[in-house]
């Protein structure tokens, strides 16, 4: 039942985290490069080190971003439920 209850709560907050995690991909891209954005791996005239660059950043943004919005939903619906999600 528990699960039943959280799993909105958490495709909600795993949208909010995706959006989130490219507006800081974005900002940390343009800090760093001094583009507006980031490479694609399409992109014919970018070297292979910045498409790499841009890889690892956006995964190391998207995976801290969603650990921490999904640790502070679990923590939000453990004190309103008194039950950590599974």
């Amino acid at each position: 039942m528990i699960k039943l209850l959280y799993r909105p709560l958490a495709l909600l907050l795993s949208t909010l985290a995706a959006a989130a995690a490219s507006k800081l991909t974005k900002i940390a891209w343009a800090k760093f490069s001094g583009e507006d954005s980031a490479p694609t791996a399409k992109d014919k005239h970018r070297r292979w080190g910045e498409i790499a660059a841009a890889a690892a950043l956006e995964g190391a943004v998207f995976g801290g971003t969603r650990a921490v919005v999904d640790r502070a939903g679990a923590k939000a619906f453990a004190r309103i439920t008194g039950r950590w999600p599974r």
